[in-house]
């Protein structure tokens, strides 16, 4: 069994993260922008601020480390290459858009259109992360 090549993973994770990154400023600053300002408001909370934002990319970027750790270690049993990056970029979804969702929908925190448009564009945005983060990803020699 080859080694993870740790220096590729942060590689393709930092893509992985500009690609999640940007999915997420797109999301939310435009897409969703205007139904979260209402939800924020309902709630009774405040837009989030440059110091939220600044946690949620560096927390991006670590979750396309995460992913991009996790092709590493599937592929050995999948193989290298799309579909298995996707498979990686499905974990991630599921943990963070399908768990999450379901969550704050059930507690009321956001609206089940809200939390489908997000589970429906986590999808897409994931896999693309995944796929963009495994095409960095090679297996470290010897």
């Amino acid at each position: 069994m080859k080694k993870i090549n740790v220096g590729r993973v942060l590689l393709g994770g930092l893509i992985a993260g500009v690609v999640l990154n940007i999915g997420e400023f797109l999301l939310n600053g435009v897409v969703l922008a205007e139904s979260m300002g209402e939800d924020f408001k309902r709630l009774g909370l405040a837009p989030p601020g440059g110091d939220f934002i600044a946690k949620a990319v560096v927390a991006t970027f670590i979750l396309g480390v995460v992913i991009t750790w996790l092709y590493a270690m599937i592929r050995t049993r999948f193989g290298p290459g799309v579909k298995t990056a996707v498979y990686a970029g499905l974990f991630a979804w599921f943990c963070v858009y399908v768990y999450v969702g379901v969550l704050q929908t059930g507690l009321g925190f956001v609206s089940a259109k809200l939390a489908l448009i997000g589970v429906v564009w986590g999808l897409v945005e994931y896999a693309a992360g995944a796929v963009a983060g495994a095409w960095l990803y090679k297996e470290a020699e010897g």
